[in-house]
């Protein structure tokens, strides 16, 4: 990792922290999940700054090293939008391809079909583009974990009761998973893990203990308001379609493909009126997340798809 560059960039009176490698015009803006921060994109950096490419992954707002929000409870997907144009304008940049992962495909949507002129291209993993976002919490049972994470304070009691590495271990493991985090009424999402659980095999100690200590940072406070309750933030989008190529990397494992509608929206050809110039590429033994999991694989269907592209 020594030859990543990190910086802090100036966004509207915040400062973004930005991991960077690679030179050159073509730029690929990378836009991270939930537990994740820019290092979730580690091996992906590496390999297409080696193949030409220049890598941006910045922590969003509240998360990492990324100042928070002043009022963290108000923070919303808009505010991310505006950080990443903001970000673009700051590093002059004019276009570029972005690769968004789980919760980061929904700025990444946004960016596409309101500044159209900014993105050459897209790939997304983990959550296939939609007009407007789920609400899945209201098809499935209390104990569903985003329906917990809702809830003002149930979260922090519950991941209060741990450190925050173990935090970060435990919500690794469980979206490794391929069956939904859902609590029963007397357990708390944290409980669903035991401590004597391994990590997944791809997923070093050294690997949490960077994680750890980023979170230890940030704490969760902004991390819980953006993705899981800041509902309702849909802007009213004129023409949804996307523009530009698309290429959707899924894990067959992945414990998403278990949310209702999502496997039949992915496969029945409903997902190619949203985004005609669409790939659609399955990793039969990938997980939520399969970018660190197999990120060779993963590498290559990247650069196949930018060099279609560029």
């Amino acid at each position: 990792m020594d030859q990543v560059q990190h910086k802090f960039v100036d966004v509207g009176g915040l400062k973004l922290h930005v991991a960077e490698i690679g030179t050159g015009p073509k730029v690929v803006l990378f836009l991270h999940g939930f537990p994740e921060i820019w290092y979730s994109w580690r091996h992906q950096m590496i390999a297409l700054a080696n193949a030409g490419f220049r890598a941006i992954a910045p922590d969003h707002r509240g998360y990492g090293l990324s100042d928070p929000p002043t009022q963290p409870d108000k923070a919303s997907f808009a505010d991310i939008l505006t950080d990443l144009l903001s970000l673009l304008d700051a590093l002059q940049i004019a276009k570029v391809f972005l690769v968004a992962k789980d919760f980061g495909v929904w700025p990444a949507y946004l960016l596409a079909v309101l500044h159209p002129e900014r993105v050459l291209g897209m790939v997304t993993i983990g959550v296939p583009l939609k007009p407007k976002r789920s609400a899945f919490h209201q098809y499935l049972p209390e104990g569903f974990y985003i329906s917990r994470w809702r809830e003002p304070g149930r979260a922090e009691a519950d991941f209060g009761r741990l450190d925050v590495k173990t935090v970060v271990r435990n919500i690794y493991i469980l979206f490794s998973r391929s069956e939904i985090p859902m609590a029963a009424e007397n357990q708390e999402i944290m409980d669903l893990v035991d401590l004597s659980t391994p990590l997944p095999p791809w997923f070093t100690e050294e690997d949490l203990a960077t994680y750890g200590a980023l979170y230890e940072k940030s704490g969760f406070q902004t991390t819980l308001q953006v993705p899981y309750r800041s509902s309702g933030d849909d802007p009213n989008i004129r023409d949804p379609k996307v523009k530009v190529p698309v290429l959707l990397i899924m894990g067959g494992k992945d414990y998403i493909l278990r949310f209702q509608g999502i496997e039949d929206y992915i496969n029945n050809g409903d997902m190619k009126e949203l985004v005609p110039d669409l790939e659609i590429k399955f990793l039969p033994e990938g997980t939520h997340f399969v970018q660190e999991q197999s990120p060779d694989e993963v590498n290559q269907l990247i650069l196949t798809f930018l060099a279609k592209n560029v």
